[in-house]
């Protein structure tokens, strides 16, 4: 949709220099080729514009029926986003994903992290003594 956008606003800020010409100036006069040209850009993004009227409303019906589904999308997916951003960290720090054969896909790290050493835990225990199992 802004995509769409986008470029019927460049569309119309492209046709209105061909519209602001003087009225006294003609294509047809010699020299004056530019202004062929012109005359030419403004006729086709009036026919682009004129075909893409239908679809653009069609789009703009279908995007007021998505928005209801796509707020509630985002409602719901926030947080469970904000939490795993939290734990991906920079995006900058992973290789491109990777499809193995057997259709996995994974992300590498670009440098890997330095494995955590298991904290073992305290046991007070004396020499000699046993352990039950």
């Amino acid at each position: 949709m802004r995509r769409l956008a986008l470029i019927t606003a460049a569309t119309l800020s492209l046709t209105a220099p061909a519209l602001a010409q003087d009225a006294e100036t003609t294509p047809e006069e010699p020299g004056n080729e530019r202004s062929l040209m012109e005359e030419g850009a403004r006729m086709f993004l009036e026919g682009i514009l004129r075909d893409m009227e239908p679809a653009l409303r069609d789009l703009e019906g279908m995007a007021g029926e998505i928005e209801p589904a796509l707020r509630e999308f985002a409602q719901e997916m926030g947080p469970a986003f904000a939490e795993l951003m939290a734990k991906v960290d920079d995006l900058s720090n992973y290789e491109m994903p990777e499809m193995l054969p057997n259709g996995d896909i994974i992300i590498r790290r670009k440098e890997p992290l330095e494995p955590e050493s298991p904290e073992e835990p305290e046991l007070d225990i004396e020499p000699g003594e046993e352990i039950e199992i």
